[in-house]
């Protein structure tokens, strides 16, 4: 038989280009806001999204607790995101689903590119301004040194939520939830209530780190016993978990010998907190904050890639969705008045510092020209405390601080106006006989 000498044909796939005013990289909820903002104020905008649909986490958040400092109303996950989603479908968002963003560069003065693979093809698109909205991950088993068998039954929160929010499955009837976060308690209690026994919350710190009401909803009011200054050390089990052995830690979180115990269980919960996806904007050369795993930004939400702007988780880790939102919008008004050329950048940037019990402050630099919103979170539980400022006349009263409890404070332009080269955050405790 006589072979062909004609040479295999090859697939070539085209490269198309595209171009707007803004791109948003991430169609969760602050993704959405930013979207619908810059489309309001009239820029021509492409929202990208790798997954088939929008909403980010919220659509397997089926619990309240969203939307109410936005809408003043207390809504579930799906439906804030559909509200958001119809908002920027409303007003003529361009969204692209299934878009995945495997590239960010020529960040510069005349805009940037991103590279986007698709189903459409690969596609290369240029905008005057970035906003990234890209959300954050989970800390899985082996990033918090737990060890031992590697059997079935084993996941994060958030693969247990999409299990039974999304699909309706129940992973597990017998839980152990390591982390004593939002999520880790908000699962704890949908356990409960789909009849599974959850066995303990473990939590390697002396306090909760989820917030105050969740702690009473989700734990106290389901009868589920949370262990604190405990860690889970090793799973057991051949096919499926069979037990985990759970220890005291001390000051430093190390286990304390002779304290072992083992807990039977069927699942392992992981819910040992998040990691903002900033993978791209470092590659691409952003300064990251290693205090908050997001990049350094100015009072624009700016990072320091000019023309580059950030919000929503992957800025920081928000415990209110709200919080996100709001950094959205501030995203599209930062990019409009860049692109009108009305954005005014000092010659010199003041720094926010976090101070005694302040872990961080974002954003990280200010002009002092203008009202500025800060975030930041306390290092360690206080209650009857201030948010207060050496270099400033400005107090805010807290009754309770606690690390899963974002502290936003709005910082009038008139007294950032006569800050130095620094604004000192600190948290310290209300004098004794001072009224609040």
């Amino acid at each position: 038989m006589r072979r062909s000498s004609a040479k295999p044909s090859l697939w070539v796939l085209a490269v198309r280009e595209r171009e707007a005013d803004v791109i948003v990289v991430g169609g969760g909820p602050a993704g959405l806001a930013a979207a619908s903002s810059c489309k309001e104020a009239g820029l021509e905008v492409l929202l990208v999204e790798r997954e088939g649909s929008l909403g980010g986490i919220l659509p397997q958040c089926i619990h309240t607790g969203f939307g109410i400092l936005e809408t003043k109303e207390d809504y579930t996950g799906p439906e804030f995101a559909e509200m958001l989603e119809k908002r920027a479908r409303d007003l003529g968002v361009e969204i692209l689903l299934d878009s995945y963003v495997s590239r960010l560069s020529q960040v510069g003065g005349c805009g940037a590119s991103i590279e986007v693979l698709s189903p459409r093809g690969v596609e290369t698109m240029r905008a005057s301004t970035l906003i990234f909205s890209t959300g954050c991950r989970e800390r899985n088993a082996f990033e918090i040194g737990i060890t031992g068998d590697r059997p079935a039954g084993v996941m994060t929160a958030g693969t247990a939520q999409a299990l039974m929010d999304l699909y309706g499955l129940l992973p597990g009837r017998e839980v152990v939830v390591v982390g004593s976060g939002d999520v880790g308690l908000i699962m704890s209690r949908r356990f409960a209530l789909e009849g599974a026994k959850v066995k303990a919350v473990v939590e390697i710190t002396r306090y909760p780190g989820g917030l105050t009401r969740n702690v009473v909803q989700c734990l106290e009011d389901f009868g589920i016993p949370m262990l604190l200054s405990h860690a889970v050390l090793e799973v057991r089990g051949r096919k499926r978990v069979e037990s985990v052995v759970v220890s005291e830690v001390d000051e430093k979180q190390g286990p304390v010998p002779g304290t072992e115990s083992e807990i039977e269980c069927d699942t392992l919960v992981v819910a040992a907190g998040l990691v903002p996806e900033a993978g791209l904007l470092e590659k691409a050369g952003a300064k990251i904050d290693p205090l908050t795993g997001g990049p350094f930004v100015n009072e624009f939400l700016e990072t320091s890639l000019r023309g580059v702007f950030a919000c929503g988780n992957v800025l920081v880790v928000n415990d209110l969705v709200d919080h996100a939102v709001e950094q959205g919008r501030l995203c599209a008004m930062s990019a409009k008045s860049l692109i009108e050329g009305t954005m005014r950048r000092p010659s010199a940037w003041k720094r926010a510092v976090p101070g005694e019990n302040v872990r961080f402050v974002v954003p990280h630099l200010f002009s002092g020209d203008r009202d500025t919103v800060f975030y930041s979170r306390v290092r360690s539980p206080m209650r009857d405390c201030s948010l207060s400022f050496n270099e400033i006349d400005k107090e805010v009263r807290i009754r309770a601080a606690m690390p899963a409890e974002m502290v936003r404070v709005r910082i009038e332009g008139s007294l950032l106006s006569g800050v130095g080269e620094a604004l000192t955050f600190e948290v310290r405790g209300w004098p004794k006989g001072k009224r609040g």
